[in-house]
């Protein structure tokens, strides 16, 4: 059995996205993995990169990682650079300086290669660049994948793509019928990778001017790729006006609210504090209705 109960044995893929930041999105993944996880083991996979915090609320043991490579970063080799400067005049990045054999900067480096393009002495090379780390680790509903990022590394696509990957492929190697992903905030390129090949979007939003604005051009998004979209609205009563119009919005682009989440100062420090307070109805309540609604879905 698995965290669907019944899917005739094909895998599924939730993405959980939000549009935006800060709307909850973390924590309604971790709560439906709970959820899917009483029926049996779910795959879950931190996809949000730059923040990746899905590990701090699911708990479990300690990581296996391996170096995650993307980009390529110059280095000049002493012994045959001439000290002409033109990789320097070039660099658009200021990445290189003339101290007179010119120096790389690996922090501002981007590996254009340009500097290889003028170099007449043949003076400089590329090695590749670990961005960050692989994650893998066990949680109490089963294996979480995730990833780190280096030091001022920037987000992207394929690492988004890694992680996804590798939670697919955990999934099919145990057995696992269901992977629930928490995406990246916003609409841009790690949010198209981490859509990919998935079998619903769950998109969770607030009743803000920015929650209804950037909700409407996530879905958009979603349409554009003729994928199947629920909303979920978080602290819903804290501006009931504006919750009834991203109802709307919701419905008018096909993609049905399943769940309301109203706002409860309690349900925020058992947040803060790392813990799912399924001992609150008002938190509890509206994620196992929502819950039921998604796996419904997915099953069609």
């Amino acid at each position: 059995m698995t965290g669907l109960a019944v899917v005739s044995g094909a895998l599924k893929q939730l993405v959980v996205i939000s549009g935006k930041g800060g709307t909850g999105k973390t924590s309604v993944a971790a709560a439906l993995a709970q959820l899917a996880g009483k029926a049996g083991p779910v795959v879950t996979a931190d996809c949000d990169v730059e923040a990746a915090n899905l590990a701090l609320v699911m708990g479990g043991g300690d990581d296996t990682s391996e170096p995650f490579m993307a980009g390529q970063r110059a280095h000049v080799d002493p012994d045959r650079c001439i000290g002409c400067g033109l990789c320097v005049e070039h660099c658009r990045f200021e990445a290189l300086s003339s101290d007179p054999i010119p120096t790389v900067d690996p922090l501002a480096c981007e590996g254009c290669g340009v500097c290889a393009l003028v170099c007449a002495d043949d003076a400089v090379s590329f090695t590749e660049n670990q961005a960050g780390w692989s994650l893998q680790r066990s949680t109490p509903v089963g294996p979480l994948v995730h990833a780190q990022l280096g030091v001022a590394q920037d987000s992207s696509g394929k690492l988004v793509a890694s992680v996804r990957q590798r939670a697919k492929e955990v999934a099919e190697q145990e057995g696992i019928e269901l992977v629930i992903v928490d995406g990246p905030p916003g609409i841009g390129c790690p949010v198209h990778a981490a859509l990919t090949g998935c079998d619903l979007v769950l998109v969770v939003t607030e009743p803000t001017a920015s929650g209804e604005h950037d909700l409407a051009r996530v879905l958009e998004l979603v349409a554009h790729f003729r994928m199947r979209a629920v909303v979920l609205i978080n602290k819903y009563d804290l501006a009931p006006e504006v919750a009834e119009r991203i109802a709307g919005l919701a419905e008018r682009s096909a993609a049905p609210v399943v769940g309301r989440i109203p706002f409860d100062r309690a349900i925020a420090r058992a947040l803060a504090e790392g813990e799912l307070p399924f001992h609150l109805p008002a938190f509890a309540a509206p994620l196992a209705e929502a819950w039921q609604a998604i796996r419904k879905s997915l099953r069609g």
